[in-house]
């Protein structure tokens, strides 16, 4: 498995590379060259399987080329020892739909079915690395916890979290900033989530800087995050349907990464219909979906903190699927993205845009 920059398609990574460095030096998020495509077999086969033996078959397909499929195993089982549910998730009865519950780890968020394989996946590629590894990362809340109990008291890596100043919940500032190890570094900042961001992806983007410091990151642009995300995809599937069933799924996201986990596990032959992308008050994605109009307003603090976001970073990978593949294309945009703060969607690609996704966003007296 081969890897690229949806700003550069010339230059090839490997899962590895792709894993440490996060974010592409030329700004662009990291995509597989090829999406495997799973056929009926392997799809039957898979779908008898517990979670983590799952996990360990859909990971796998990603990271053959760097990764033992016997170590990958032992990431995985070490992975998921702290959730409270044997198979890591659950599925309950609401009325006529099936809701997925994904808060069964240590600190209570979604985040942690990949965050816990990150830090155990840093833990097997730092073996080979003598340099100690700086993670920075973004949050509004449940990933810097997330983040922080998975690399807490890790050898050879330190983590910086960055987080909007009184604009966490109490809960997600506790679990983030009360932890003892030495390794974890809390910075509260005035302004919001898009800020934050904004200041990692500039420190990556400053490439002699982040080279110094052998920077790496773990928000929802890594792609170890998606691909963790896409198995409880299959895993629900496999619980609801019968094989070639049709299944939508209803997905709040802020940053498109756990919807965009969704649209990759339809990219490899799960029969998805719709992903529906539901969003807070802060409604880029919302607008964008449904109007074609990816346009930032400000940012609107909400009950839901952790979607309080209006740069929906992972929105690129899509971008760059929607414009052919192509890079060039995909660089130009963002760039016009970055300077104009908004980008409009032509007719053609709003149509692509509508196979896979509906959308839809609340109010906060909704």
């Amino acid at each position: 498995m081969k890897y690229i920059s949806t700003r550069n398609s010339s230059k090839e990574f490997n899962f590895s590379e792709v894993f440490i460095k996060g974010l592409a030096d030329d700004g662009g998020l990291f995509i597989p060259k090829t999406v495997p495509k799973l056929s009926n077999e392997a799809l039957q086969r898979f779908s008898k399987l517990n979670y983590q033996d799952l996990a360990k078959e859909i990971i796998f397909l990603f990271c053959n080329e760097t990764i033992e499929k016997n170590e990958l195993s032992n990431i995985i089982d070490r992975s998921y020892l702290k959730f409270r549910e044997k198979n890591v998730v659950k599925l309950s009865d609401v009325g006529k739909n099936k809701l997925l519950e994904l808060f069964h780890g240590p600190t209570l968020a979604f985040k942690d079915i990949a965050m816990q394989f990150i830090g155990n996946l840093y833990d097997y590629q730092l073996k080979t690395i003598e340099k100690k590894i700086n993670v920075v990362a973004a949050t509004s809340g449940d990933t810097g916890s997330a983040a922080i109990d998975a690399i807490k008291g890790k050898d050879k890596m330190n983590i910086f979290v960055l987080h909007p100043n009184n604009k966490v919940s109490s809960i997600q500032r506790k679990l983030m900033t009360t932890v003892k190890e030495k390794n974890v570094f809390n910075v509260a900042l005035e302004g919001n989530f898009d800020d934050c961001q904004n200041l990692v992806k500039s420190m990556f983007a400053d490439k002699k800087f982040s080279k110094s410091i052998n920077m790496s990151g773990v928000n929802s642009i890594n792609w170890a995050r998606i691909i963790a995300q896409t198995v409880y995809y299959f895993y629900s599937y496999f619980q609801i349907c019968k094989l070639n069933e049709k299944i939508n799924f209803s997905v709040p996201t802020g940053n498109f990464g756990d919807v965009y986990a969704g649209y990759l596990s339809k990219k490899m032959g799960l029969p998805i219909d719709k992903l529906i992308v539901a969003t807070n008050q802060n409604d880029i994605l919302h607008r964008a979906i449904s109007k074609g109009m990816y346009e930032a307003n400000s940012v609107v603090e909400t009950l839901s903190p952790s979607m309080d976001i209006q740069v929906a970073s992972n929105f690129e990978r899509l971008i760059y699927d929607l414009n052919e593949q192509s890079a060039d294309k995909t660089n130009k945009i963002m760039q016009e993205i970055k300077i104009k703060k908004k980008y409009l969607i032509e007719k053609k690609e709003l149509t692509k845009i509508k196979e896979d996704f509906l959308s839809e966003s609340v109010s906060e007296q909704e």
